[in-house]
C-alpha cells in the first residue's frame, strides 16, 4: 500500500495488474514505458482499471530530466535556465504547462521540482537540475514551480530532502556523505524546502545521503532525526514523504 514500482514495456504486465488489484499504492512511469501520448493514456487506463485509486507518478522536471520526451529531449527549460532568468512568473508558467501535460495524460504525482542548491561544482547528479547556488533564489523558484504544477491538480514532490547539492558522489551508485552541522543545513539546504512547505507542496522526497553531523547512523531516507524531527517537527511538513528510488545502490 506504499510502493510505486516501475516495470518494463509499454503494456501493463499481469504481475503488476495482480498487485494493483490487491491494493498496491500505484506505479512510477519511466521513459521506456512511453511510446506516444495515445499509448500512455491506454497504459494509464489499464492501471486505473486494475486499481481506480492507484497513484501514477513520473519524473518530469523539464530540462535534463524528462520522461515524456526522454527520446528527443524536453521542450521545457530546466531549473538552471529558469534560475538564470530569475523570472518567477515564467517559472510558474513552465511548471503549469508541465502540469497540464501530465494531468491530460492521467498522471497524479510529478517527482519534481529539484530544490537542491548547486553548492558543489563536482556534483555528478544535480548540476543543471538545480535553480542555482543561492539559497534564496532556489527557494523562490522552488515555490513558484510548486504553485504552477499544483494549480493543475498534479501533486509536486520536492526533492531531495534535506539537500543533495553538496555531494561529489552519485547516490544512484554509492552513499554520499555530507559534512556540516544542522545550523549550516538550516542556513542553506533547508531554505528551499521551507519555501516548498509554505507553498503547499503535497509531497517531499528524501535523499539517500548520510549526514553524520546530524544523524551518524542512518541515511536521510531512514532517519527519524531528519524526516520526523526536522522535516515534520521543525519545518512543519504534514504531507506525504516519498523516498528516492529503492533500487538505487
Amino acid at each position: 500500500g506504499t510502493l510505486l514500482p516501475g516495470f518494463d514495456g509499454t503494456e501493463l504486465p499481469e504481475w503488476l495488474a495482480e498487485r494493483l488489484r490487491a491494493g498496491l499504492a500505484g506505479v512510477c512511469v519511466f521513459g521506456p514505458n512511453i511510446r506516444s501520448r495515445a499509448q500512455l493514456q491506454r497504459l494509464i487506463a489499464q492501471i486505473r482499471d486494475a486499481n481506480p485509486a492507484a497513484i501514477i507518478a513520473i519524473d518530469e522536471e523539464g530540462g535534463d530530466v524528462t520522461r515524456l520526451y526522454y527520446d528527443v529531449g524536453s521542450p521545457y527549460p530546466g531549473n538552471a535556465v529558469l534560475g538564470r532568468l530569475d523570472d518567477l512568473a515564467f517559472t510558474e508558467h513552465v511548471a503549469r504547462i508541465v502540469g497540464w501535460e501530465l494531468r491530460l495524460a492521467g498522471i497524479d504525482l510529478d517527482l519534481a521540482p529539484d530544490a537542491d542548491i548547486n553548492s558543489n561544482p563536482l556534483n555528478p547528479v544535480i548540476g543543471t537540475r538545480s535553480f542555482g547556488a543561492d539559497p534564496e533564489l532556489v527557494a523562490r523558484h522552488t515555490a513558484a514551480w510548486v504553485r504552477g504544477l499544483q494549480s493543475t491538480g498534479v501533486a509536486a514532490s520536492v526533492k531531495h530532502f534535506p539537500g543533495h547539492g553538496d555531494t561529489a558522489l552519485d547516490s544512484h551508485l554509492s552513499l554520499p556523505v555530507v559534512a556540516g552541522s544542522l545550523e549550516a543545513l538550516r542556513e542553506r539546504e533547508l531554505v528551499p524546502f521551507l519555501a516548498a512547505v509554505a507553498a503547499g507542496a503535497r509531497t517531499i522526497m528524501s535523499s539517500h545521503i548520510l549526514l553524520p553531523d546530524v544523524d551518524a547512523e542512518a541515511p536521510a531516507t531512514f532517519s527519524r532525526r531528519i524526516l520526523t524531527e526536522i522535516l515534520r517537527g521543525e519545518l512543519g511538513f504534514q504531507g506525504v514523504i516519498v523516498s528516492d528510488a529503492l533500487d538505487m545502490v
